[in-house]
């Protein structure tokens, strides 16, 4: 994982989807919640607004494992 992408998804933001995110479909059994974050900065020489941080997860006894993490930068309206 490069600089960027650990950048992109960090641990306590990955934390604050799976507490305080909306719930999306999964599939195979598992979990996923999403959050829109403001963003305000530049990505690969373009603006975005905002930050939408998907997190797919399953719960195993007391654990929380993430799967999968994806990132996607836009401006979202009328979500929470």
């Amino acid at each position: 994982m490069n600089e960027q992408q650990r950048e992109e998804r960090n641990e306590s933001e990955i934390k604050d989807v799976i507490n305080t995110g909306f719930s999306i479909p999964a599939k195979y059994k598992r979990l996923a919640k999403a959050k829109i974050f403001p963003f305000q900065g530049q990505r690969h020489g373009k603006f975005y607004e905002q930050k939408k941080v998907e997190v797919f997860y399953l719960i195993e006894k007391d654990f929380v494992i993430t799967v999968t993490v994806y990132v996607f930068y836009g401006k979202w309206e009328g979500v929470k």
